[in-house]
């Protein structure tokens, strides 16, 4: 709310035009600024707002570096914390070994992200209504992406806090005196509100052109729509949300990609397992002048990389997030393990050489693993990364499928969907499981699958068990599955809002 208060008062916004490049829609680039009382006179104007509220889900320097990929996998048991030392990002290594508190974590830069998102969001669909020269199919394109944004902002406070305010609109500075956390089903619903606002608008369209690659398409909607109502865990629910995972599994158009080593490359954005991606730049020629969110490009990149490598293929990084070897053992016979986990001592018998970093198991993420041939040529290559992230991807979508069909005790469709997944790197596939055994092999799957994806800690905390799996970091159930919130946030509020439990 602080930056709320900031954006409310001054009211502030910085202006951004299209880029023409085909493959990045969301490139933005400075151009001014102007107040938002003359601002949002045409549809070119509501558009720009658009793209601001979509460049929120790129940033990666909020109140430091706060990459949700890079945090949620030092949070699970997939890798570290990594860095050059336990000094080097403390609030990351706090929620590695969930030492967290009020003041030591990534929760004020996941706050003010979270946010912001909403707030522009919320901008864009207030003008978008109250402009009068507007044509109502883009009017209603334009509402319905900035539902799906502003849901999938709340989606990510409300699994990252528990207990947060809904603000459904652009406030006053008087109303920001009445806001309160609100309980989480009320959250939820307004959650399941915007995404079903955005999927019963047919003006959203079902693919996007080549000029548009990163808008939201009605597969992307559908998907979180189903994802949001399966991470409440109601099982009386299973059902819907398994419907709606059908709706893209049937749609005809995505599919997994014939080899599991193509997902990740950057000749593959937007390929035919991508059904979300966010989307990134090296565009913006970015330097540390221009560092917080300034930058287009993928921070999480850098961060994986080896410290100081010399060597082929890669260039060097900053060796966060070295990968247990915990996932490294799981995967030891599984086909994905060398498109998943670099091998830093096999590079080394091939005379490569590095640092070794804080928490070093000699382990690498690779699936965003920066190339040496994908250096930017232009401003900081630290931050000019250009990969995008698959946030939800096909295969997620057929694991999702097939874990509400069991919770709902249609197991021979789960194992269906299930063995899709592990056909298409050669597994032989799961027979004749049903009930807890199913499941199991359901979330093993995920972990293997999606493994360095930011999906473990979610799904470790949605589904109980994380209390067992992050033991060894310290987790203690009933408090660290979610963050504490921000304690600038408590003092503001004066007593408004309430500080989440062991905290």
């Amino acid at each position: 709310m602080k930056i709320l208060h900031t954006t409310t008062y001054f009211a502030v916004i910085a202006l951004f035009f299209l880029s023409a490049c085909t493959a990045d829609w969301l490139e933005l680039k400075p151009q001014g600024q102007k107040l938002e009382v003359n601002f949002y006179t045409s549809e070119e104007e509501i558009l720009e707002g658009l793209v601001a509220a979509y460049d929120v889900l790129a940033w990666g320097g909020t109140n430091g570096w706060t990459m949700k990929l890079g945090l949620l996998n030092a949070a699970s048991d997939d890798t570290f914390a990594g860095g050059s030392d336990a000094s080097d990002q403390p609030s990351w290594v706090a929620w590695d070994e969930f030492n967290l508190d009020p003041f030591l974590g990534p929760q004020l830069g996941f706050w003010n992200k979270g946010y912001t998102g909403v707030y522009r969001a919320s901008l864009v669909i207030d003008k978008a209504n109250e402009l009068e020269d507007i044509t109502p199919e883009f009017q209603a394109r334009v509402i319905a992406e900035a539902k799906f944004l502003r849901a999938y902002f709340y989606f990510d406070l409300i699994r990252l806090f528990g207990n947060i305010p809904k603000i459904d609109k652009v406030l006053s500075a008087d109303e920001f005196d009445q806001v309160v956390q609100a309980p989480a089903s009320e959250i939820y619903a307004f959650i399941e509100q915007d995404l079903r606002d955005a999927k019963n608008t047919f003006e959203l369209p079902i693919t996007v052109s080549s000029d548009e690659l990163g808008r939201i398409t009605q597969g992307a909607v559908t998907a979180l729509l189903g994802k949001v109502i399966l991470y409440q865990n109601e099982a009386s629910r299973m059902q819907e949300a398994a419907d709606l995972f059908e709706e893209v599994i049937n749609s005809g158009n995505y599919d997994l990609e014939v080899n599991f080593g193509d997902i990740f490359s950057n000749s593959n954005e937007y390929g035919i397992e991508s059904v979300f991606e966010i989307s990134h730049s090296g565009a913006a020629r970015a330097g540390w002048d221009r560092f917080s969110n300034g930058s287009e490009g993928n921070y999480n990149v850098q961060f994986f990389g080896m410290r100081d490598f010399v060597g082929p293929d890669y260039a060097a990084g900053w060796s966060f997030c070295p990968v247990t070897q915990k996932l490294a053992d799981k995967m030891a016979n599984d086909p994905r393990l060398e498109h998943t986990i670099i091998n830093g001592e096999h590079l080394k018998l091939l005379g490569a050489s590095y640092t070794e970093g804080y928490q070093n198991t000699n382990l690498f993420i690779k699936k965003y693993a920066g190339l040496a041939d994908e250096v930017a040529s232009d401003g900081e290559p630290a931050l000019n990364w250009s990969k995008n992230i698959r946030d939800i991807r096909f295969a997620d979508v057929l694991l999702m499928a097939a874990e509400a069909r069991a919770r709902n005790g249609q197991d021979a469709e789960a194992r269906t969907h299930l063995n899709r997944v592990r056909q298409r790197v050669s597994l032989q596939p799961v027979q004749g499981a049903s009930g807890d055994a199913l499941l199991n092999f359901i979330y093993n799957e995920r972990q293997l699958e999606l493994a360095t994806e930011g999906h473990r800690f979610f799904d470790l905390v949605r589904t109980g068990r994380a209390a067992v799996e992050l033991a060894d970091q310290g987790f203690i159930e009933g408090i660290h599955e979610v963050l504490p919130i921000p304690q600038s946030e408590i003092d503001i509020t004066v007593g408004r809002f309430e500080q989440n439990n062991g905290y």
